[in-house]
C-alpha cells in the first residue's frame, strides 16, 4: 500500500463524516422549523364548531382549586358550552400531588359555574397529554361521541390534535385566550417544549 494512502483514506472518512453530520444538522433544523410552523398555525386557529363534546386538558390545581391556567381553560370551555358548541364537557387530568385530581377539580368548578352535573364527564387518571388523548378516546367510543372540540393552551394545540387523531378521534382545537402581556422567554420555552415533546412522541421515545 502506498505510503500516502492512509492519510488520503483518513481524509475521505473525515469528509464523509462531516457530510453526514451536516446533513443531520440540516435535517434536524428543517424538522424543527416544520414543527414550529405547525405549532404557530394551530396556536392562532380556533376551529370550534358544533361537536358532541368539549374536552378540557387538565393543568395544575391547588388544594382543590384550579390554577389560573386551568381556570382559563375551563372558562373557555364554559364559553363554548354556552354557545351551544356541544352539550357535554369532559374534564381531563389525574392526581395533582395532593388528595385532589385535575379532572374532578375541573368538574367541581364547572358545576359551581352552573353547568349541570349530567353534562360533565370527569376523567381522573391521566398524567400527561398522551394518556389524556387515550382516555378521551375510550370515553368517546364508550359514549358514542364522534366529534370533539379540545381546549388547552395555544402552543399545545398542534401536539394534542396529532395525538388525538392518532387515537382515531375527529378533533377540532380551540385554544384558551392568551393573557395580553406574555413573557417572550416563557413563550419560547413553551414552543421548544412542544417541538421536543412532539418529536419524542413521533419517535416513540416518550
Amino acid at each position: 500500500m502506498p505510503a500516502d494512502s492512509k492519510p488520503k483514506r483518513r481524509k475521505l472518512v473525515l469528509i464523509v463524516a462531516l457530510s453526514l453530520v451536516s446533513a443531520l444538522v440540516a435535517g434536524a433544523a428543517l424538522w424543527c422549523r416544520w414543527v414550529y410552523t405547525q405549532v404557530e398555525r394551530y396556536a392562532h386557529q380556533d376551529q370550534a364548531a358544533r361537536a358532541d363534546a368539549i374536552g378540557v386538558l387538565g393543568a395544575a390545581e391547588y388544594d382543590g382549586r384550579p390554577s389560573p391556567v386551568y381556570r382559563a381553560r375551563l372558562d373557555h370551555a364554559l364559553e363554548l358550552y354556552h354557545r351551544d358548541i356541544a352539550p357535554l364537557i369532559i374534564t381531563l387530568g389525574g392526581p395533582g400531588g395532593d388528595q385532589y385530581n385535575e379532572g374532578a377539580v375541573g368538574e367541581a368548578y364547572l358545576i359551581s359555574r352552573g353547568v349541570p352535573e349530567q353534562d360533565i364527564i370527569a376523567e381522573t387518571s391521566s398524567r400527561n397529554t398522551e394518556e389524556s388523548a387515550r382516555r378521551i378516546a375510550v370515553i368517546a367510543h364508550a359514549n358514542g361521541l364522534h366529534r370533539l372540540v379540545i381546549v388547552s393552551d395555544d402552543t399545545h394545540m398542534f401536539r394534542i390534535h396529532a395525538i388525538c387523531a392518532a387515537e382515531g378521534l375527529d378533533v377540532l382545537t380551540s385554544p384558551r385566550s392568551r393573557p395580553p402581556v406574555e413573557d417572550k422567554t416563557l413563550e419560547a420555552e413553551r414552543i421548544a417544549h412542544e417541538i421536543i415533546s412532539y418529536t419524542f412522541w413521533r419517535l416513540h421515545l416518550h
